[in-house]
């Protein structure tokens, strides 16, 4: 992440007039501080939690989807029990 950041923030100093290049490490050293908050509070998962997650995931709607047939077959066949008539 903090190779992004520094990424960023040399991006936006380049950006900037030549002039104002002369307070680089200023700038840069602004810009880094004020990228690093922003992009904190936006709670961003690294690609390794991401793909765990996504794992996570697949696992749980997977055994939701067998648990929603096992479901339906079990109603199924109560239902077929209800619609039978019984012999006295």
């Amino acid at each position: 992440m903090d190779f992004r950041v520094d990424e960023l923030a040399r991006r936006l100093f380049e950006s900037m007039p030549p002039t104002v290049r002369n307070m680089r490490q200023d700038l840069e050293a602004n810009f880094r501080a004020i990228l690093q908050a922003n992009l904190a509070r936006l709670e961003l998962l690294a690609r390794d939690e991401f793909t765990a997650q996504t794992r996570v995931l697949e696992r749980t709607r997977a055994r939701l989807e067998a648990v929603e047939r096992h479901l339906a077959e079990l109603e199924a066949k109560l239902e077929a029990k209800v619609d039978t008539p019984r012999s006295n």
